[in-house]
């Protein structure tokens, strides 16, 4: 009897680990079309611009800081549109309150950064595709870093600091809103 108990016992940290990484919003769900108050607020659209609250759990090991994007492949640009880039979030982290993306970034945790997004100003900026352009996605991606900053130069561009966080993430953790107008 003893043997079949330490087996499985054994195997507990063996399925701790394999537990998938994953991002979730309790204001943005996946799947699902992104409400007024995480809308733009420019442009036309009359949203509230707060980014949503968003948690996460199960980060990979050796995780030292966070990178996140929201993204919008569909904009009509030809390379998409970036809505929020915030690097160097602390590895300790597990969520960020909403509205965490407002201008100055107060609400981040300590030692994160926000980078100049597509709207040219870093912090959030909500949704606001082109009136009958159809279906638009937003892609959360949470990025789990090796190093607790990034080693990129202080006016790194989104581009710059993207190539970086692909070139060396320990994994991923996304979810994928909509939005049309």
């Amino acid at each position: 009897m003893r043997k079949t108990l330490q087996i499985p016992l054994l195997m507990l940290p063996l399925l701790a680990s394999a537990q998938s990484f994953e991002l979730s919003s309790p204001d943005v769900a996946a799947g699902k079309t992104i409400s007024r108050p995480y809308l733009y607020n420019d442009y036309g659209c009359t949203g509230g611009n707060l980014s949503p609250a968003l948690e996460w759990k199960n980060p990979p090991e050796n995780t030292k800081s966070f990178a996140l994007t929201v993204f919008d492949p569909d904009a009509p640009t030809g390379h998409g549109w970036l809505h929020w880039m915030v690097v160097n979030i602390p590895a300790a982290t597990r969520a960020l309150p909403r509205n965490a993306g407002s201008a100055g970034g107060k609400r981040l945790p300590a030692g994160s950064v926000q980078i100049k997004t597509d709207f040219d100003t870093p912090g959030y900026g909500g949704p606001c595709p082109p009136k009958g352009h159809g279906l638009h996605h937003y892609v959360f991606t949470l990025s789990a870093l090796p190093a607790a900053t990034l080693d990129v130069p202080a006016d790194a561009s989104a581009a710059q600091i993207t190539t970086k966080v692909e070139a060396t993430r320990l994994g991923t953790a996304t979810f994928t809103a909509v939005y049309q107008r």
